[in-house]
């Protein structure tokens, strides 16, 4: 093990800038259209636009986006620098084998390491390093970062699946962007390969990092596109009442604002 989650840390977050007042977030009606035109009812997007010149904080239903909801599997990203701080992986080379057990997703039906994990989210493989890191250590790694309401519950399994843990979309900002600026209470190495495994494209001048979630009734894209002038920070839910037919709308919805923006290129 690396190192616990100590009071050091907690101080340290202390210091790290708060996250904007909720005056500061300017509504964005042109956006919430784009919501009805996907056929969703409910659902927020924020967006914190950090690039020179082109500064800005956005919300679409800002109530919605004070809402603490499961964070499903955008959890994985703050749950990888867990399990390489607590040392239950080394890197992202090492292989975690195949159980056998035949699941649903296909991708998941083979060896993975941390990089595939993230990029397929196996959730056998971070059930995995969630009985290593142990329940006492998975409360304190979430209050030290300040990660929603920071609640475990009775299943080291299932917590951030089955309700026990809930985010807000603002909350899922403001870790992002403290992991974009490495200013996590973690080693700037391990910082470093989530970013780095986080990547899903990138361009001539831009990278997008970003993560999905469902628990099965909420459907999140959380995540951040980097560029020469800054980065955009974006976080993403929405209610999925047709379920799997709903999924695709998190991105859809999502790249259409930042291509509005500017931060993505052109649909082509």
């Amino acid at each position: 093990m690396r190192r616990l989650p100590t009071l050091l840390g907690l101080t340290l977050l202390t210091l790290l800038p708060i996250p904007a007042l909720a005056g500061d977030w300017q509504p964005r009606p042109d956006w919430a259209e784009l919501f009805a035109e996907h056929g969703v009812e409910n659902g927020t997007l924020v967006i914190v636009d950090q690039r020179e010149g082109r500064e800005g904080l956005w919300v679409v239903n800002p109530e919605r986006a004070g809402e603490r909801l499961s964070p499903a599997s955008t959890f994985k990203v703050p749950h990888a620098l867990f399990a390489l701080d607590a040392g239950v992986v080394e890197d992202e080379f090492e292989v975690f084998p195949w159980d056998g057990v035949e699941r649903d997703v296909p991708a998941w039906n083979q060896d993975q390491t941390l990089r595939s994990a993230l990029r397929y989210s196996t959730v056998w493989v971070f059930q995995r390093l969630a009985d290593q890191i142990g329940r006492e250590r998975e409360r304190a790694y979430l209050s030290e970062i300040g990660y929603g309401n920071a609640t475990v519950g009775d299943d080291v399994e299932r917590f951030w699946l089955d309700g026990s843990l809930r985010v807000t979309a603002l909350e899922q900002v403001d870790f992002l962007e403290r992991l974009y600026a490495m200013a996590l209470p973690f080693a700037e190495s391990d910082q470093r390969l989530v970013k780095d495994i986080m990547i899903n494209e990138a361009g001539r001048d831009w990278i997008l990092r970003a993560k999905s979630g469902w628990d099965g009734r909420v459907g999140w894209w959380v995540g951040w596109v980097e560029r020469p002038s800054g980065p955009v920070f974006f976080a993403l839910n929405l209610d999925t009442p047709e379920r799997l037919a709903d999924l695709p709308k998190r991105e859809a919805i999502t790249r259409a604002v930042l291509r509005r923006l500017e931060a993505l290129p052109a649909a082509e």
